[in-house]
């Protein structure tokens, strides 16, 4: 088997079980908690908060991207299935005018602002390896897919669209409107997640690292209690939408 072969056929077992692949994480977070914490104690609560929302604005960007993809395309082309690639036909407009992976790339600067909130660089430096690895192989999987399927015409925008770095130059007005209420019907789970890692990240490193009192850290840090139990509510009324009413079903997507 040839390693192009080979990486492809990871490539498969990755997409099926991607879901569960930020486990391998759980030991390195742990160790990178306890020296967050110190990090912080040697740079001062103020700048560490300052520092932290910067990462949360750069992980919703993430977000941002993400909602601008998935708001322009149709159906059966970009979605969460994890147990076959899946296609209807080939999107090269909007976002996919730009670059060829946008939700990959909407998820790296997602996880990056995770990362960097913990301030610690070899974990980001892991981290980011990891997943270009990963994705390289995700990629080449989905790649090898699309030009079984769509041939020529697939050849013809890979060779012109950047893989993950966009190029704002060859942006294409996409063929459909813009639709919040797909935006909203799908991308709530990646809200919900992003919002409760930065609580977890908070917590484990004030509470169980610097040993802070529940209270004390609920009166001083009462900004991410507040936010993640926003955005908790807003998303948990989004998915009973979703799953219980026709609101945010759209025709076509």
């Amino acid at each position: 088997m040839s390693l192009y072969q080979s990486m492809i056929r990871h490539g498969h077992t990755m997409f099926r079980w991607r879901s569960y692949l930020p486990l391998v994480f759980i030991g390195p977070l742990l160790l990178a908690f306890k020296e967050s914490a110190h990090v912080e104690a040697l740079v001062g609560g103020g700048i560490e908060d300052i520092w932290v929302l910067c990462c949360f604005i750069l992980s919703l960007s993430g977000i941002a991207i993400r909602a601008v993809t998935v708001g322009f395309v149709p159906g059966s082309t970009s979605g969460r299935n994890t147990t076959e690639q899946r296609a209807d036909f080939l999107n090269t407009r909007g976002m996919y005018s730009v670059v060829r992976n946008p939700l990959y790339l909407g998820n790296f600067i997602i996880i990056l602002g995770l990362l960097l909130s913990i301030k610690v660089w070899w974990l980001v430096l892991i981290a980011a390896m990891f997943f270009f690895i990963y994705m390289e192989r995700i990629i080449l999987t989905e790649e090898h897919f699309l030009e079984g399927k769509f041939g020529d015409t697939y050849n013809t925008w890979r060779a012109q669209t950047p893989v993950i770095i966009p190029n704002l130059k060859l942006w294409q007005s996409p063929g459909v409107a813009f639709s919040w209420k797909t935006v909203l019907r799908r991308e709530y789970p990646g809200l919900l997640g992003m919002a409760t890692a930065f609580l977890v990240t908070e917590a484990v490193t004030d509470l169980v690292f610097e040993k802070e009192n529940f209270s004390e850290w609920v009166h001083e840090d009462f900004i991410w209690p507040l936010v993640y139990t926003i955005i908790f509510v807003f998303c948990i009324t989004l998915r009973y939408l979703k799953k219980h009413t026709q609101i945010l079903k759209v025709e076509g997507r």
